[in-house]
């Protein structure tokens, strides 16, 4: 029988994690992303998937295994942004790329259709998760990619462990395109898109009464309905009046507003955390490639997060999301606090994805998503030396980790075939 080359058993087997155990990790240094803070010297104790305690000087239980960390970092698994992972496996092949809706209609006169949902096509198998989970990335967030209309569709929160019901409860989220970057799907201008959106909330609202074209099918009324009485709606926005616009806009509609993108967002800071509104950005944002992102400047993460807002960290490319932890630490280098970096990649997406309760932060009863740093999180010289997702350890090898030993192995031999 012919053998299969190492990183095509590793796509058969990219999934397996190993079952959830029971195990102490000792005298580690814990970043809570917690009230807690940083614990030195701490330990943490998980059983059946979950943190069990976090102190120093924990008893291991018999059978338990222990972790001695000596200590090195730990912090709760990471987020990886909002993305098309799982989507999409090779941007270029048709058949593995499922975060589009096309219509054929010009775009601001066709019907509507937020009931579109990429959750189901989530791919828990794809060999990019497991890029991902070995950089310490144990969940994140997918989104449909706006394509011909304002209102993109809806997708969730999802663990990377390679489980088939990934999406995480309480998740699900509305997704809008607006500003400049929409003008295709309305009609040209700004004053369109809340004309749109309006008509779209009257069609659920008073059915019957809008008059003309309807916006929205049936399904699609009932699944904006939902977002109308409280659901969390992630508008794609950028420029500062338009962030001011929407979310009054938003709350006036009873939709719970999250700002992604935000560069200009440090102008409206102080009425952003005013409101409760979150902002979901890529620090690394500093120039403006468009009319949209005059404003964009390095500290627009520490400007926001001493104003009050709530701030998660983002950037666009699914197969990046490890650099989430770059990100972060780029933001420290313009101003902003270490713990505030950490929490913008752990505990604040949680929070923002209706995951507070569940996972972010290393405290009693969250489920043990946690990963060991060989150093400083935050520093690109660093990495993962074990992740765990659920209680459940990472197989710390991806397709890129075999290619590596592969080749470094050939290298060393001096083969040349």
């Amino acid at each position: 029988m012919k053998k299969l080359a190492p990183f095509a058993v590793l796509l058969l087997l990219a999934p397996s994690l190993a079952g959830a155990q029971d195990f102490l990790i000792r005298g580690a240094r814990v970043h809570t992303a917690a009230a807690a803070g940083t614990l030195e010297n701490a330990d943490v104790l998980v059983r059946a998937g979950r943190i069990a305690a976090v102190g120093v000087g924990l008893d291991a239980p018999a059978g338990a295994a222990v972790v001695e960390a000596k200590g090195r970092p730990l912090t709760p698994g990471l987020f990886g942004g909002v993305t098309q992972i799982g989507l999409e496996e090779v941007n270029l092949e048709p058949s593995t790329y499922d975060a589009e809706l096309k219509l054929e209609a010009p775009a601001w006169q066709h019907v509507w259709r937020p009931e579109f949902d990429v959750t189901p096509a989530f791919n828990a198998r794809s060999i990019v998760l497991a890029v991902m989970r070995v950089e310490g990335v144990t969940w994140g967030a997918i989104a449909p990619l706006a394509a011909d209309s304002l209102v993109i569709g809806q997708g969730s929160a999802v663990t990377l462990d390679g489980r088939f019901d990934a999406a995480l409860p309480g998740s699900r989220t509305l997704f809008v395109n607006w500003g400049s970057a929409a003008h295709d799907a309305s009609g040209g201008s700004r004053a369109a898109q809340y004309m749109l959106f309006d008509q779209a909330i009257r069609e659920v609202r008073e059915p019957g009464t809008s008059g003309g074209a309807a916006l929205l099918l049936p399904e699609g009324r009932a699944a904006l309905k939902g977002y109308l009485a409280g659901g969390r709606v992630v508008f794609f926005v950028e420029r500062a009046n338009d962030i001011r616009e929407v979310v009054r806009f938003a709350r006036a509609r009873g939709m719970k507003p999250v700002i992604a993108g935000g560069t200009e967002a440090w102008v409206v800071a102080r009425e952003l955390a005013d409101a409760g509104v979150p902002v979901i950005l890529d620090p690394l944002e500093n120039l403006p490639n468009d009319f949209d992102k005059l404003g964009a400047r390095f500290d627009n993460a520490r400007l926001l997060h001493e104003a009050g807002v709530t701030i998660a960290f983002s950037q666009t490319n699914s197969f990046q999301l490890r650099k989430n932890r770059q990100l972060a630490g780029n933001a420290v280098a313009h101003g902003l606090a270490w713990d505030a970096a950490l929490a913008a990649i752990t505990s604040a997406p949680a929070a923002i994805f209706g995951q507070g309760a569940e996972r972010g932060r290393i405290e009693e009863g969250r489920a043990a998503d946690l990963a060991l740093w060989s150093g400083d999180p935050l520093e690109v010289t660093t990495v993962a030396e074990q992740v765990w997702i659920a209680g459940s350890p990472v197989l710390m090898r991806s397709r890129q980790t075999e290619l590596r030993d592969r080749y470094l192995e050939r290298l060393r031999s001096g083969a040349t075939d």
